[in-house]
Parts: structure tokens; C-alpha cells; sequence
């Protein structure tokens, strides 16, 4: 099938991505009518969606080969065509939602066989995680500018999900998420706490000005690295350009927030020997982590395209696998739900932050954005995606832990 190739711009004169835009052609005889597959009708049907209904969640088609799209790239189709401004809806987290409370994410994945068998062995043949490649994601994601996080994030630009049992917004709900991990890893004065994934230093400061302890971070971004050091200036704290295989020392807590979807099955087993290698046998490790209710061989295909490069969601299984005979879990919390309320109060401090930030942005840039926070924000709500906190310990570790909350 001839392509084009359209570059998408993240930034004016900035590094950028590429999405693919297809011809039709007399495979799809569709493409050019109005009317959606009877396929696609009556999956989308299925969940309470409708294209060109009139309920905020229904999908408004404006060229109508996006159903090629979809029925040939899947997922990465269905994203790269709203992207492309070929389709909207007034409620993109409602949409999907809906989507994936019905498991059509799935179905889509059957129909598309021989696209996602490449994506299954693209994961099962390369270590797409190694640490060759352990900067890419700070290069394509993490990098792409400081200002968009800044406008999006809390005040200490916590890019993780929140905690919202006792929190009105989402200032005071990351507060209460760092808090609880410091009281969860029993920090003590004087303690030296390792912060695997720092971004932008809001764990390190935090810990370092309110529990009184020395903090050295790694991240693999150097904008983060950057605004870290700047965020963390006259506090004990170390900020490093650095992959977690090689730090070096002995820490009595680590740390590890929204980082371990950067690692990849390939790796968990090295990940976590990293991690034994450097904590003192009475210390603590809490892994804050994004997991999915099922096992997968890959990641989906447009958020790793476009928004995390090499990224894979762990099941809880493959957790349990790679601590086996490694850590003893002293505590696993989920609250799940608590993403859906952060991804919608960032996605709302974005959009408000837009008539400034699109003086270096383009409407592309924002499509993405808003595709990438909706669609997430519908995963966790239809509860495909978890939030958990594990608590681990070695044995050799004295005393009992009690859970806290």
C-alpha cells in the first residue's frame, strides 16, 4: 500500500514524530463512503457508542477514512486519524471509557493479526528496554519541553498519579502521595534514599525538607535533569544523569515512582538485582508502578509510537515472577481509580494553559495531548489499567512492617 509520511512537529523547530497517512485503495471499498462497516457499527454499538449519535462519548466522523484506518492499523490507526483532525468526539474520556469497558481494544487486536504480530515479536525479540536505549524515552518524551509539564503538572511537577482518599485537588493529592510513600518507607533523619526516575526532583525535595534525609536521584532526561537540580538547590540532594544498572553504593530506602513502565520484561530480573545489589539488608523499597489487569507481549502501538518509545505496562504476574526468590512483598496497595482524577486534572491544567503554550506549539501537539490524557484517563476508569504501591523488603530484614495508609 503507497504512504505518505506526515511529520508531526512537537515543538516549532523541535524534534518530532511521525505519522503515517494511507491512500485508500480497492482493499477498502469503504474508505470513501460516509456510512462506518457494518463491523465497526455494531462493535461500537456494542459499548453504547455510535458514530455521529449525539451523546458527548459518540465519535463524529469528518473523513471517512478513518475506518480504513482503523481496520488496518488498529489502535495506531484509530489515534493517527484523530490526530489528523478525521475525527472527534465531545468527551474523549467518556469515549473510551466505553471502548474498553467492552474489551474492543481486543477485538480490534484480532482483526489486525498480522500488524500486532509484528508488535509481539518486535517486544519478544528485542530488549527494548536495554540500557542502549534507556535514554530514548527521556529524548522523545521527557525532554520535549519543560513548559508543558510545568503548566500541566502540581507545583513540584509530580508526573505519577496522585492520592485522593483525603485530597480536594490535585495540589494537595500529590502532597498526600509523597507524604504516604515517605510514612510507607518509615524514613528516618539522616537515612540516604536512593530516587530511581526522579524527574523533575519534586520525591528528592520533598523527602529532603520534610523527613530530614540525603536523597540521590537518577533520571534519563536531561531537561529534568536540568530543572531538578534547580528545583533541589542548598538541599542534600544529588541529581544524576544516569540508567538505574549503573548506580553505584548502598542506600537504606529507595525509591522508584512511575518509572518501572520504562523497564520491560526483558530486564525486570536485572531491575530488581539492581535494586537488592544497593539496598542495606534493613531497608525498604517501595516500587510505585502503573499495572494491567491481564498479561501482554507488547505495549499499545500508538501510545509507544507517539508518546512513550519502548514502554511496557507489567500484569501483576509478571511482578510476582521477577520478585520471586529476589523480595518478600510487604505491602501491595491499588487505587487505580486515583489516576482517571489525576490524568483529568492535568488534562484540564493543559487545555487552560493552551492560548500560551500554543505560541510554541501546534494544534497537532495538542490532538496528541488531548488523545493521550483522555484515552488514559478512560483506561483506568474502565479499570483496565491499576495504580500500585508495593512495598518490599529482603529477608534478612528484621522486625515486622505494618501497612500504612
Amino acid at each position: 500500500m503507497p504512504m505518505l509520511r506526515h511529520r508531526f512537529t512537537s515543538r516549532n523547530g523541535g524534534a518530532d514524530h511521525a505519522i503515517t497517512r494511507h491512500h485508500p485503495t480497492a482493499a477498502f471499498p469503504f474508505a470513501t463512503g460516509a456510512a462506518p462497516p457494518a463491523v465497526l457499527r455494531e462493535l461500537a454499538r456494542s459499548t453504547g457508542v455510535t458514530f455521529n449519535g449525539d451523546a458527548p462519548w459518540d465519535i463524529q466522523v469528518h473523513d471517512p477514512q478513518m475506518y480504513q484506518r482503523i481496520l488496518a492499523r488498529g489502535s495506531l490507526g484509530f489515534g493517527e486519524a484523530y490526530v489528523d483532525g478525521m475525527w472527534d468526539a465531545q468527551r474523549l474520556d467518556q469515549l473510551f471509557h466505553r471502548l474498553l469497558r467492552g474489551n474492543i481494544d481486543q477485538i480490534i487486536r484480532g482483526m489486525t493479526r498480522r500488524r500486532m504480530l509484528v508488535e509481539v515479536l518486535r517486544h519478544r525479540l528485542y530488549n527494548l528496554q536495554s540500557s542502549q536505549r534507556a535514554f530514548q524515552v527521556g529524548e522523545q518524551h521527557y525532554d520535549i519541553g519543560n513548559d508543558v509539564f510545568e503548566a500541566m503538572l502540581d507545583s513540584r511537577m509530580m508526573y505519577s498519579c496522585g492520592y485522593w482518599q483525603a485530597a480536594a485537588d490535585l495540589e494537595q493529592a500529590q502532597y498526600n502521595k509523597l507524604d504516604l510513600i515517605c510514612r510507607k518507607l518509615d524514613l528516618r533523619k539522616g537515612e540516604r534514599l536512593l530516587d530511581i526516575g526522579c524527574g523533575w526532583g519534586g520525591m528528592a525535595r520533598f523527602a529532603a525538607q520534610n523527613y530530614h534525609v540525603e536523597v540521590t536521584g537518577i533520571t534519563v532526561s536531561r531537561e529534568q535533569l536540568l530543572l531538578a537540580r534547580q528545583h533541589c538547590a542548598g538541599l542534600p540532594v544529588t541529581i544524576e544523569l544516569r540508567d538505574y544498572r549503573d548506580v553505584q553504593g548502598r542506600y537504606d530506602k529507595i525509591v522508584s515512582i512511575g518509572m518501572f513502565e520504562h523497564v520491560g520484561p526483558k530486564n525486570y530480573a536485572v531491575y530488581f538485582d539492581s535494586i537488592n545489589r544497593l539496598l542495606e539488608d534493613q531497608g525498604l523499597f517501595l516500587l510505585h508502578s502503573i499495572g494491567v489487569h491481564r498479561t501482554l507481549s507488547y505495549c499499545d502501538p500508538w501510545v509507544d509510537r507517539h508518546i512513550f518509545p519502548n514502554g511496557h505496562l507489567p500484569s501483576a504476574r509478571q511482578v510476582t515472577d521477577a520478585l520471586e526468590g529476589r523480595f518478600l512483598i510487604e505491602d501491595w496497595h491499588n487505587f487505580g481509580p486515583d489516576y482517571d482524577k489525576t490524568l483529568m486534572a492535568w488534562w484540564e491544567k493543559f487545555n487552560a494553559a493552551w492560548p500560551r503554550l500554543k505560541q510554541r506549539y501546534d494544534q497537532r501537539f495538542y490532538r496528541m495531548w488531548k488523545y493521550y490524557l483522555l484515552c488514559c484517563a478512560g483506561m483506568f476508569r474502565a479499570k483496565q489499567g491499576q495504580l500500585w504501591q508495593l512495598v518490599l523488603s529482603k529477608r534478612q530484614r528484621a522486625g515486622v512492617y505494618r501497612s500504612v495508609r
